[in-house]
Protein backbone atom coordinates (compact mmCIF):
# COMPACT_ATOMS: atom_id res chain seq x y z
CA UNK A 1 0.00 0.00 0.00
CA UNK A 2 1.47 3.51 -1.15
CA UNK A 3 1.55 5.75 2.21
CA UNK A 4 0.32 9.05 2.02
CA UNK A 5 3.41 10.73 2.65
CA UNK A 6 4.71 9.30 -0.75
CA UNK A 7 1.87 10.90 -2.62
CA UNK A 8 2.81 14.48 -1.22
CA UNK A 9 4.51 16.65 -3.27
CA UNK A 10 6.03 18.60 -0.46
CA UNK A 11 6.99 16.80 2.43
CA UNK A 12 8.33 19.51 5.21
CA UNK A 13 11.00 17.63 7.79
CA UNK A 14 12.80 20.75 9.02
CA UNK A 15 11.33 24.47 9.78
CA UNK A 16 13.71 26.74 10.90
CA UNK A 17 12.90 30.06 11.79
CA UNK A 18 15.10 32.59 9.83
CA UNK A 19 14.62 36.24 11.50
CA UNK A 20 12.22 39.24 10.19
CA UNK A 21 13.18 41.92 7.52
CA UNK A 22 11.77 45.08 8.22
CA UNK A 23 13.04 47.60 6.21
CA UNK A 24 13.79 47.56 2.09
CA UNK A 25 17.65 47.98 3.08
CA UNK A 26 17.25 46.18 6.39
CA UNK A 27 18.94 42.48 7.34
CA UNK A 28 17.78 39.79 5.13
CA UNK A 29 18.91 36.13 5.44
CA UNK A 30 22.14 35.46 4.27
CA UNK A 31 21.48 31.93 2.57
CA UNK A 32 21.48 30.93 -1.22
CA UNK A 33 18.82 28.83 -1.23
CA UNK A 34 15.57 29.31 -3.75
CA UNK A 35 12.91 31.73 -1.96
CA UNK A 36 8.86 31.42 -2.89
CA UNK A 37 7.15 34.52 -1.18
CA UNK A 38 3.57 34.69 -0.12
CA UNK A 39 1.62 37.49 -0.59
CA UNK A 40 -1.89 38.80 0.56
CA UNK A 41 -4.59 40.91 1.73
CA UNK A 42 -4.65 41.38 5.90
CA UNK A 43 -7.01 39.40 6.55
CA UNK A 44 -7.26 36.74 3.79
CA UNK A 45 -6.14 34.51 5.70
CA UNK A 46 -2.41 33.83 4.81
CA UNK A 47 -1.18 32.61 7.84
CA UNK A 48 -3.61 29.97 8.45
CA UNK A 49 -2.72 28.77 5.12
CA UNK A 50 0.62 28.30 5.93
CA UNK A 51 0.68 26.37 8.80
CA UNK A 52 -1.71 24.29 6.74
CA UNK A 53 1.08 24.28 3.60
CA UNK A 54 3.58 22.81 5.81
CA UNK A 55 1.80 20.93 8.31
CA UNK A 56 2.35 22.87 11.14
CA UNK A 57 0.13 24.25 13.55
CA UNK A 58 2.12 28.03 14.54
CA UNK A 59 4.87 28.06 11.31
CA UNK A 60 2.70 31.45 11.05
CA UNK A 61 0.55 32.54 14.03
CA UNK A 62 -2.59 33.14 13.03
CA UNK A 63 -3.35 36.76 14.20
CA UNK A 64 -6.37 38.34 15.79
CA UNK A 65 -5.57 41.62 14.31
CA UNK A 66 -4.97 41.58 11.00
CA UNK A 67 -2.06 43.95 9.82
CA UNK A 68 -0.28 43.39 13.06
CA UNK A 69 2.79 41.39 11.19
CA UNK A 70 5.28 44.54 9.76
CA UNK A 71 8.35 42.40 8.69
CA UNK A 72 9.02 39.79 6.05
CA UNK A 73 9.22 36.91 8.55
CA UNK A 74 11.64 34.16 6.31
CA UNK A 75 12.01 29.89 7.06
CA UNK A 76 14.05 27.58 6.00
CA UNK A 77 11.91 24.42 5.08
CA UNK A 78 14.12 21.13 4.71
CA UNK A 79 17.33 22.98 4.02
CA UNK A 80 16.24 23.21 0.27
CA UNK A 81 14.28 26.42 0.22
CA UNK A 82 13.21 29.39 1.78
CA UNK A 83 9.64 30.92 2.64
CA UNK A 84 9.29 34.54 2.83
CA UNK A 85 5.91 35.51 4.74
CA UNK A 86 5.24 39.16 3.53
CA UNK A 87 3.22 41.62 5.13
CA UNK A 88 -0.45 41.45 4.88
CA UNK A 89 -1.68 44.81 2.98
CA UNK A 90 -4.79 46.85 2.93
CA UNK A 91 -5.92 46.09 6.51
CA UNK A 92 -8.05 49.43 6.96
CA UNK A 93 -7.51 50.06 10.74
CA UNK A 94 -4.14 50.70 10.27
CA UNK A 95 -2.96 53.78 9.57
CA UNK A 96 -2.27 54.98 6.40
CA UNK A 97 1.44 56.11 7.08
CA UNK A 98 2.18 52.47 8.02
CA UNK A 99 0.56 50.88 5.08
CA UNK A 100 2.59 52.87 2.96
CA UNK A 101 5.38 52.04 4.71
CA UNK A 102 4.91 48.69 4.16
CA UNK A 103 5.20 49.47 0.42
CA UNK A 104 8.84 49.96 -0.16
CA UNK A 105 9.55 46.71 1.89
CA UNK A 106 7.48 44.40 0.31
CA UNK A 107 8.37 46.24 -3.53
CA UNK A 108 11.97 46.32 -2.23
CA UNK A 109 12.39 42.91 -1.55
CA UNK A 110 10.44 41.48 -4.65
CA UNK A 111 12.31 43.36 -7.15
CA UNK A 112 16.13 42.78 -5.21
CA UNK A 113 15.67 39.43 -4.34
CA UNK A 114 17.78 37.30 -6.51
CA UNK A 115 16.78 34.01 -4.85
CA UNK A 116 12.87 34.78 -5.75
CA UNK A 117 11.87 32.17 -7.55
CA UNK A 118 7.81 33.09 -7.62
CA UNK A 119 5.17 34.59 -5.37
CA UNK A 120 1.75 32.88 -3.93
CA UNK A 121 -0.76 35.31 -4.17
CA UNK A 122 -3.95 34.80 -1.91
CA UNK A 123 -7.23 35.80 -2.90
CA UNK A 124 -10.17 35.78 -0.35
CA UNK A 125 -12.89 33.57 -2.67
CA UNK A 126 -15.74 34.97 -1.22
CA UNK A 127 -14.78 39.09 -2.46
CA UNK A 128 -13.66 40.43 -5.21
CA UNK A 129 -10.21 41.34 -5.50
CA UNK A 130 -9.54 44.30 -3.92
CA UNK A 131 -7.54 47.64 -5.71
CA UNK A 132 -3.97 46.11 -3.34
CA UNK A 133 -4.76 42.80 -4.77
CA UNK A 134 -4.80 43.83 -8.50
CA UNK A 135 -1.72 46.55 -8.02
CA UNK A 136 -0.19 43.64 -6.52
CA UNK A 137 -0.71 41.28 -9.66
CA UNK A 138 -0.16 43.79 -11.45
CA UNK A 139 3.35 44.73 -9.86
CA UNK A 140 3.89 40.82 -10.25
CA UNK A 141 3.52 40.78 -14.10
CA UNK A 142 4.86 44.06 -14.67
CA UNK A 143 7.99 42.65 -12.57
CA UNK A 144 7.99 39.16 -14.54
CA UNK A 145 7.56 37.19 -11.52
CA UNK A 146 6.22 33.71 -11.50
CA UNK A 147 3.21 34.18 -9.97
CA UNK A 148 0.64 31.48 -8.56
CA UNK A 149 -2.92 32.14 -7.37
CA UNK A 150 -4.37 31.00 -4.15
CA UNK A 151 -8.24 31.59 -3.61
CA UNK A 152 -8.62 31.36 0.55
CA UNK A 153 -11.46 30.62 2.48
CA UNK A 154 -13.53 28.11 0.13
CA UNK A 155 -15.28 26.33 3.03
CA UNK A 156 -17.00 29.17 4.07
CA UNK A 157 -19.16 29.22 0.39
CA UNK A 158 -21.63 26.70 -0.51
CA UNK A 159 -20.44 23.97 -3.09
CA UNK A 160 -22.92 25.56 -5.50
CA UNK A 161 -21.74 29.07 -5.41
CA UNK A 162 -18.03 28.39 -5.58
CA UNK A 163 -17.71 27.91 -9.70
CA UNK A 164 -19.42 31.27 -10.59
CA UNK A 165 -17.30 32.94 -7.72
CA UNK A 166 -13.69 31.99 -9.39
CA UNK A 167 -15.10 32.38 -12.80
CA UNK A 168 -15.85 36.29 -11.40
CA UNK A 169 -12.15 36.56 -10.14
CA UNK A 170 -10.51 35.34 -13.36
CA UNK A 171 -12.71 37.53 -15.02
CA UNK A 172 -11.60 40.28 -12.67
CA UNK A 173 -7.74 39.32 -12.80
CA UNK A 174 -7.91 38.48 -16.61
CA UNK A 175 -6.60 35.16 -15.20
CA UNK A 176 -7.63 31.29 -16.72
CA UNK A 177 -9.58 29.51 -14.26
CA UNK A 178 -6.87 26.96 -14.22
CA UNK A 179 -4.54 29.39 -13.02
CA UNK A 180 -6.23 29.67 -10.06
CA UNK A 181 -6.11 27.36 -6.86
CA UNK A 182 -8.69 26.83 -5.03
CA UNK A 183 -7.82 26.58 -1.08
CA UNK A 184 -9.41 25.67 2.22
CA UNK A 185 -6.83 26.18 5.77
CA UNK A 186 -9.86 24.29 7.66
CA UNK A 187 -10.43 20.80 5.61
CA UNK A 188 -6.59 21.00 3.47
CA UNK A 189 -8.96 21.20 0.28
CA UNK A 190 -6.30 22.43 -2.61
CA UNK A 191 -3.79 21.60 -0.12
CA UNK A 192 -1.45 19.43 -2.49
CA UNK A 193 -2.61 21.04 -5.82
CA UNK A 194 -0.78 24.33 -3.79
CA UNK A 195 1.97 22.09 -2.56
CA UNK A 196 2.46 20.91 -6.32
CA UNK A 197 2.81 24.13 -7.58
CA UNK A 198 5.20 25.18 -4.96
CA UNK A 199 7.40 22.33 -6.02
CA UNK A 200 7.26 23.68 -9.98
CA UNK A 201 8.43 27.11 -9.03
CA UNK A 202 10.92 26.24 -7.21
CA UNK A 203 12.43 23.70 -9.46
CA UNK A 204 12.43 26.74 -12.24
CA UNK A 205 15.44 28.65 -12.71
CA UNK A 206 15.65 32.02 -12.04
CA UNK A 207 13.56 34.36 -14.26
CA UNK A 208 15.72 37.13 -13.66
CA UNK A 209 18.15 38.81 -16.32
CA UNK A 210 21.32 37.75 -15.87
Amino acid sequence: MTSNAAKDPLVVHTVEFLGGMASAEGWRPDVALPVVAFSGRSNVGKSSLLNKLVRRKQLARVSQTPGKTREINFFNINGTFVLADLPGYGYARVSKEKREGWRPLIEGFLRQSQELRGVVQLIDVRHDPSPDDLLMLDFLADLGAPTVVALTKIDKVKVRELTPLIARIAQTTGLDTEQLIPFSAETGEGRDELAAALVELLEQPSWRAP
